[in-house]
């Protein structure tokens, strides 16, 4: 269907108790094919595997193409890693000062305060370090960490990720929103997040409490495809903005998950309905065993494009790769403007194009801005 919904005759696999753990639990489950447990557990072993009740739910397992599925069950394929591959592909561990933070840019820094998370992407770039072990900060090591952003007052932006911080108690997050709220040179802070779409039930009351400060805070859904936004998730978000948290939302161009119009389309459309406004869409990392989501940036470059014009500019994400080495994001977005003699020649979203040429001021040169 082009907006990746299932069919209401489709049979869902019932939601379990718990996360799904390990490959011998999603083959109970019935979301694996047992036939298939030796490898998928070799892949297990060595990268994280969870998928919350909220998720299991919605795959579908009847349809080798689900792209759910394709998001949180292991796969053969992620024990073939290429040489293009790297395993801290943005490279935190050069840029880490002290346990927990990452500092890259001049204005902002990363605080991971814990390295686990609801369920575990099967493409994530920091799939060498996520786990159910948790990595948690401890208490000595936490205050390390907020004590190295109030002693640099050059970073005024604060971003939570790990991990993921919402997985935290209300109690700890609280604590650490407390400590950089009361920094004066901390004008933002921003969380990275998938807790409102993989475990909504998560969002209750006291975490909206721990998140209500007085200093800009913004909450960055991870979401990557329109099915993700179920009614659950849809209510979790809604109390998030009700309590005052503004939602942008974040995304990774997958291959056989949004690299079609009508998915991008429809990912983008539900979170503008969830009030989130779209942020970045990624280009995929290269972290080991994850080649089979890359989609090509000119192929990601021509998706965009196509949508400018279908889709409201609210819906207008930033396309960016993030490069090797911790050198921070690039824009890789589609261009719509090509420098012409005398001028710019300009494509129109919806067909057509205009020659806007440079202005001069009186003394015969072109105008700035």
């Amino acid at each position: 269907m082009p907006d990746g919904s299932l069919p209401p005759n489709r049979p869902l696999p019932e939601p379990a108790a718990r996360p799904l753990r390990d490959a011998d639990a999603l083959a109970a489950a019935g979301l694996v094919p047992p036939g298939s447990l030796p490898t998928l557990r070799a892949v297990a072993a060595r990268y994280a595997v969870s998928v919350t009740p909220a998720m299991a739910a919605l795959i579908d397992p009847s349809d080798p193409k689900d792209p759910i599925a394709a998001q949180y069950l292991p796969h053969p394929a992620e024990l073939e890693a290429s040489p293009l591959e790297l395993e801290d592909p943005i490279a935190d561990h050069p840029h880490t000062p002290v346990t927990g933070v990452v500092h890259r840019y001049p204005d902002r820094a990363l605080l991971k305060p814990l390295l686990a998370c609801p369920v575990y992407c099967r493409f994530c770039f920091r799939r060498e370090q996520v786990g159910p072990s948790g990595g948690v900060l401890s208490e000595a090591e936490l205050e390390a960490a907020l004590d190295w952003f109030a002693a640099h007052p050059q970073v005024k932006e604060a971003i939570l990720t790990g991990g993921d911080p919402l997985m935290l108690s209300p109690r700890r997050l609280g604590h650490i929103i407390r400590r950089l709220s009361a920094m004066p040179h901390i004008g933002i802070i921003r969380l990275h997040t998938r807790v409102p779409v993989a475990d909504p039930a998560r969002v209750n009351d006291a975490l909206a409490e721990a998140l209500d400060t007085e200093t800009a805070l913004f909450l960055c859904l991870h979401a990557n495809h329109a099915r993700e936004f179920t009614p659950e998730a849809r209510a979790a978000l809604r109390r998030l903005s009700r309590a005052g948290v503004a939602l942008l939302g974040q995304t990774v161009l997958l291959r056989g998950v949004n690299d079609t119009a009508e998915s991008l389309e429809a990912l983008l459309r539900a979170m503008l309905e969830c009030r989130v406004k779209p942020y970045y869409l990624h280009q995929l990392d290269r972290a080991p065993g994850t080649a089979r989501f890359e989609v090509p940036i000119a192929e990601g470059r021509a998706l965009l494009a196509s949508l400018r014009g279908r889709v409201t500019g609210l819906a207008w994400p930033t396309y960016a790769l993030d490069l090797p080495g911790g050198q921070g994001k690039a824009p890789i977005g589609p261009d719509f403007a090509e420098r012409a003699e005398g001028g710019w020649q300009v494509r129109g979203p919806l067909g057509g194009g205009h020659f806007q040429a440079d202005g001069a001021t009186s003394e015969g040169s072109p105008t700035a801005g």
